[in-house]
């Protein structure tokens, strides 16, 4: 695995005003992971998972850490193709668009 982006700031500044906040989210994260799917496929499903809750940062904030782990763009922008039935058009665009945000 290689190294995971730094985390924007304003989250730094959170998780030191709220510590304990920060070791839960950290536990809760380790305890999600362990399972049978490997790292590629868990970085893809979170990703799917924040695209259907249509939370911009956490799209953000998943295709970054993709990136670093040596996923591509093309198969970022599947996941935005798969939730399309799903989710439907205008929320696929928007997905769309917050990948581009961070590819490019």
């Amino acid at each position: 695995m290689s190294k995971l982006p730094k985390p924007p700031h304003t989250y730094e500044q959170f998780t030191a005003r709220y510590p304990q906040l920060a070791e839960a989210w950290e536990l809760i994260g380790h305890a999600g992971a362990a399972g049978p799917l490997d790292e590629k496929a868990t970085r893809l499903v979170k990703l799917g998972i924040a695209i259907g809750a249509q939370r911009e940062g956490s799209v953000h904030s998943g295709v970054r850490k993709a990136l670093a782990e040596g996923i591509s763009k093309e198969e970022l922008e599947q996941v935005v193709a798969l939730a399309a039935g799903t989710l439907g058009m205008p929320a696929a665009v928007a997905a769309y668009t917050w990948i581009r945000d961070v590819t490019g």
